[in-house]
C-alpha cells in the first residue's frame, strides 16, 4: 500500500567566516593545541561575526538548500528552526528565517533540545508530512553558542563553535517498504533527572540573564555513548536493518572519543563515519545538518544510501533519524 514518506530534497550549509583556532585559545585560557586535540579532536572553530544573528546563519544555509532541492520558497508550508541561542527571547527564530526567505504560507516555529534539537526537528516535519499537514518543509538547525561560553571556563569554550546547516523535505508517495526513499523511522528520547549535567545557568524566568554554559564533562561522555547507542539500535529494530547496512553515520560532532566509543559498541567502522569536528568544534543543533552537507559535498551521500543521523544534547535528550537517501 502506498504511504507518503518525508524526502530530502535538499541540503545546505553556512559557516561564519571567522576561524578560531586552538591556538586562538591557548592566548584566552590556560591550554594547549595539543591538549584540546587529544582530549576532544577539534582544531578549529567558526565563530559569527559582531552583529551576525542565528537567523542570518539559518538564512544562508536554508538558502543554499533551497537552491539545491530546486524548490521555490514560496512553495514551503512549514519552518522547524532548531536552536539554543535564539536572535530573540521572542519571537521564534524561525519567523525570521521564514521572513528572510520570503516564505509566506505555513507555520514557522523553534524547536529547543539542544545538540538534539535537529533531530527533533526532522521527526517533527516528519509527522507534519506523513500525517498531510505538509508537504514541503525545510528544517534548520543554527546556533551562535559562542555567545553562551564562559571563555575562562577552558573546560567548556574549546568545544564549540557557531554555524548553521538546513534540509528541505518533500511529501513523496511510496511504496510503504524499507526500500522506500525518505525518513524510514525517527526515535527521540528526553530524561530531565540529567538536567544539572548540561546547563545554561541563565533565563528570563529565573535570572533574567541569558547565563553561560555549564558542564560535567565525565558524566555527560559515559550518557552519551550508552543512550546514543541505545537509541540507534532501537530506529534500526523498526526498518529490520542492522548497523553493518547503514552506508554512512552522521553522528552529532561532539567529541572524537564520543565518536569512537559509539562505534565500538556497535562495530561500525570508522570508514563510514562522517566526521567534522576537527574543523567545527560542537556546533550543537547545527552539528548533524552541518556534517550532511559536508557529506553531500564530498559526493559521500549516494541515491539510495542508507544514512543514519543521531544526537545527544542537554537535558538530557537524544534521538535518531534513519533516511534513504
Amino acid at each position: 500500500m502506498a504511504i507518503i514518506r518525508s524526502v530530502i530534497r535538499g541540503v545546505g550549509a553556512y559557516l561564519p567566516k571567522r576561524v578560531m583556532t586552538n591556538d586562538d585559545l591557548a592566548r584566552l585560557v590556560d591550554t594547549t593545541d595539543e591538549w584540546i586535540q587529544e582530549r576532544t579532536g577539534i582544531e578549529q572553530r567558526h565563530i559569527a561575526a559582531d552583529g551576525e544573528l542565528t537567523s542570518d546563519l539559518g538564512i544562508a544555509a536554508s538558502h543554499q538548500a533551497l537552491v539545491r532541492s530546486g524548490i521555490d520558497p514560496v512553495d514551503i508550508d512549514l519552518v522547524v528552526c532548531a536552536t539554543a541561542t535564539p536572535d530573540r527571547t521572542f519571537p521564534a527564530t524561525a519567523v525570521k528565517i521564514q521572513a528572510g526567505l520570503g516564505i509566506t504560507k505555513g507555520a514557522a516555529f523553534d524547536v529547543q533540545a539542544v545538540c538534539s534539537g535537529f533531530i527533533y526537528g526532522l521527526n517533527i516535519a516528519d509527522n507534519f508530512i506523513k500525517t498531510g499537514q505538509s508537504k514541503r518543509a525545510l528544517v534548520v538547525g543554527a546556533e551562535t553558542f559562542s555567545r553562551i561560553l564562559d571563555w575562562k571556563d577552558r573546560g567548556t569554550c574549546v568545544l564549540f563553535g557557531d554555524g548553521a546547516g538546513a534540509v528541505v523535505l518533500e511529501a513523496q508517495s511510496q511504496l510503504g517498504t524499507r526500500d522506500d526513499r525518505g525518513i524510514l523511522a525517527t526515535r527521540i528520547r528526553s530524561d530531565g533527572r540529567f538536567e544539572e549535567l548540561l546547563y545554561v545557568d541563565g533565563g528570563p524566568g529565573s535570572t533574567k540573564t541569558t547565563g553561560h554554559l555549564r558542564m560535567n564533562g565525565r558524566e555527560v561522555f559515559r550518557h552519551a555513548v550508552q543512550k546514543i547507542s541505545s537509541v540507534i539500535e532501537e530506529t534500526l529494530v523498526t526498518t529490520g536493518y542492522a548497523p553493518t547496512e547503514i552506508d554512512l553515520y552522521v553522528p552529532h560532532q561532539a567529541n572524537k572519543r564520543i565518536l569512537d566509543g559509539i562505534g565500538r559498541k556497535l562495530g561500525i567502522p570508522p570508514s563510514k563515519v562522517m566526521i567534522t569536528l576537527a574543523k567545527h568544534g560542537n556546533t550543537s543543533a547545527a552539528s548533524v545538518p552541518l556534517a550532511l552537507n559536508q557529506a553531500f559535498e564530498e559526493h559521500r551521500l549516494r541515491e539510495g544510501g542508507l544514512v543514519l543521523m543521531e544526537a545527544m544534547g542537554g537535558g538530557f535528550t537524544w534521538g535518531a533519524v534513519l533516511a534513504r537517501w
